[in-house]
């Protein structure tokens, strides 16, 4: 998740260089230590949501070709059409 915070310039530089001289990221830096204050305030944090793999093996796609989707498609909405106007 991105946001925006406003830190004073020196916080910012001092947390720039402490990332380089532990050959990590700012974010790292941020995140440690917002763990680290949490951790202190008897907080837990969160851990991150992680998406469960859903993928599927196979080989070739039942229909490979867009256009034939797109006529399918065309064809789905034109009978919830029609079948929504019967009275």
């Amino acid at each position: 998740m991105k946001t925006t915070i406003d830190v004073s310039d020196a916080l910012l530089q001092s947390a720039k260089e402490l990332a380089r001289q532990r050959q990590t990221t700012l974010r790292d830096v941020v995140e440690d230590g917002l763990r680290a204050v949490l951790r202190e305030a008897g907080t837990k944090p969160r851990k991150a949501f992680k998406l469960a793999d859903a993928s599927v093996s196979g080989g070739k796609m039942l229909v490979p070709d867009p256009a034939q989707w797109h006529r399918m498609e065309e064809d789905h909405v034109l009978a919830r059409v029609l079948r929504s106007a019967r009275p």
